[in-house]
């Protein structure tokens, strides 16, 4: 599936193998299986196969090797995300990604002292929590009419399930004691409830993260018009005649630069790279970069009342499965979202116990909705440059005082939900520094109309240059507080479709008119 010979044309250039490039890859295998695809990842291929999570790599040596060649083109290292340090806003980067060096934060702005991003095949989906909770309430995009539908499909591309913790022994009464604290006058969708994972169980009962892997899935791999290109860096984009034409990418082994002719190019980079192509590739619609957000995260920690000691366990093993993962749902009335898991599942530790006592431990999680701002973006010009040589993203972020409020109310709720579980573990919850959530959306958001307040069309295709789609979490539109993942991969879906349509009808009309 990984090959140096770059082709000169393809149907399909797909930039970026995250889950929603790989969304656009399987797709179009399954629907347009004539069609010619090629992806183009940045970063090195760390995980086999291509794209699966890290999580998944028993041998911790390996793993962790795996997760410094993600860490970008800058200094690599050892990366522990400390309780002291998280406490302290210090900045500090989780392992498998990268920060960046400067511009993250001007004066008198509040900026995201920890946007992070990974270059790997299979993107920041080799390293996340897997959570893929459904959007409720105004998370929901409006004027897509066949959501529910897109997140059906979502939910088969990335194997979510809500049973993976099904034999965790404490998790049935983490929820119950949350419910009993959440649930009056809620509704079914926005009650208390087991997290829907991108996980699944193998036959030997070892718990398998889905990344991009899953996603891809065997038709994509099978696929022998499909190629993938890892260390590929997409310099920009082609536009001729107003529409997309292709792109020029470069080989980071080689230093060659090579051009590929698409009859379509999606660009499913991330929030701040999808941006950040557009720009160097003179695409710059109003909107580009705009209405950037990310969900303010508060965490804490308790400690189960009246629980028995369960049996120390191999930490090389994977996840102690004692309480699982839970979710307290977005509502507009409580707007942020919850996310509560045992604590090794945590990407913060939240306890300073040494070793921690299995089972004894549940971290809590609410992340926040924002504000949407147009002058909350991510900007480029021509003197600042990244580690790859593109423009680089500079970020301009600022709290409203109802984003404050909302962060202090949720400091309030967390204390209440860690005492409704157990013992709170320290004095007071703590704010995570701005970035943390990796959750940043909105920066080639969707729209219903090419009015400068939006970057692309509700198949995401950009406006003004046709042919020329973005995908992942920059494209959805609303203030949400839960996981994002979901949500983009069911709008790449959407987008997906209509070029395996075009170029079904195309390949019709060739065969017509070759009769």
């Amino acid at each position: 599936m990984s090959t140096r010979q770059y082709p000169t044309s393809v149907d399909v250039v797909i930039v970026g193998s995250g889950p929603t490039g790989s969304a656009y890859a399987r797709i179009l295998s399954e629907r347009a299986p004539e069609a010619t695809i090629a992806m183009l990842e940045v970063g090195p291929t760390v995980s086999n196969p291509p794209g699966a999570h890290v999580k998944n790599i028993a041998d911790p040596v390996e793993r962790a090797r795996a997760q410094v060649a993600s860490e970008g083109p800058g200094e690599r290292g050892e990366k522990v995300a400390s309780p002291g340090a998280a406490k302290a806003g210090v900045r500090g980067a989780r392992p498998g990604t990268f920060l960046l060096e400067e511009g993250y934060a001007f004066e008198g702005e509040d900026g995201l002292p920890v946007v992070a991003m990974s270059s790997n095949v299979g993107g920041m989906a080799a390293h996340w929590t897997g959570a893929c909770p459904r959007p409720n309430d105004s998370e929901r995009i409006a004027f897509v009419p066949d959501l529910d539908e897109l997140l059906d499909e979502a939910d088969r591309l990335l194997g979510v399930t809500t049973n993976a913790f099904d034999s965790a022994p404490f998790g049935a009464i983490v929820r119950e004691r949350l419910s009993a604290a959440v649930d009056e006058g809620r509704v079914d969708a926005t009650k208390v409830q087991r997290m829907p994972l991108a996980a699944h169980r193998r036959d030997d009962g070892r718990l398998v993260w889905s990344g991009s892997d899953v996603v891809l899935g065997e038709v994509t791999r099978e696929n022998p018009r499909f190629a993938l290109f890892d260390e590929t860096l997409a310099v920009r984009v082609l536009v001729e005649g107003g529409r997309a034409s292709g792109v020029v990418a470069r080989d980071l082994r080689s230093g060659d630069e090579h051009t590929i002719a698409a009859r379509f190019v999606v660009v499913a980079a991330d929030a701040l790279r999808t941006p950040q192509l557009l720009w160097a590739s003179g695409v710059r619609p109003e909107a580009l970069g705009r209405y950037l957000n990310d969900q303010a995260q508060v965490v804490f920690a308790s400690r189960l009342r009246n629980m028995p000691l369960l049996d120390t366990h191999d930490p090389t093993a994977g996840l102690a499965e004692y309480s699982g993962v839970s979710w307290v749902p977005f509502t507009d009335d409580m707007p942020f979202h919850g996310q509560i898991m045992q604590l090794d599942a945590s990407p913060i530790p939240l306890a300073d116990d040494d070793p921690v006592v299995p089972g004894s431990i549940v971290g809590l999680g609410l992340f926040c909705a924002k504000d949407l701002r147009a002058d909350d973006r991510v900007a480029f010009d021509a003197e600042h440059v990244d580690g790859y040589g593109m423009p680089a993203p500079r970020i301009h972020y600022r709290l409203t005082d109802h984003d404050r409020e909302v962060v202090e109310r949720a400091r309030q709720e967390i204390v209440r939900l860690a005492e409704a579980v157990g013992d709170p573990v320290g004095d007071r919850p703590f704010t995570l520094p701005l970035g943390s959530s990796l959750h940043y959306q909105g920066s080639t958001r969707m729209g219903v109309a090419d009015d400068g307040t939006s970057v692309c069309d509700i198949d995401s295709e950009v406006w003004g240059v046709p042919d020329l789609f973005v995908a992942g979490n920059g494209v959805i539109p609303t203030a949400t507080a839960c996981n994002p993942t979901l949500t983009s991969v069911a709008l790449a879906v959407r987008g997906a479709r209509k070029i395996a349509a075009v170029l079904a009808r195309e390949q019709v009309a060739t065969k017509s008119a070759s009769a």
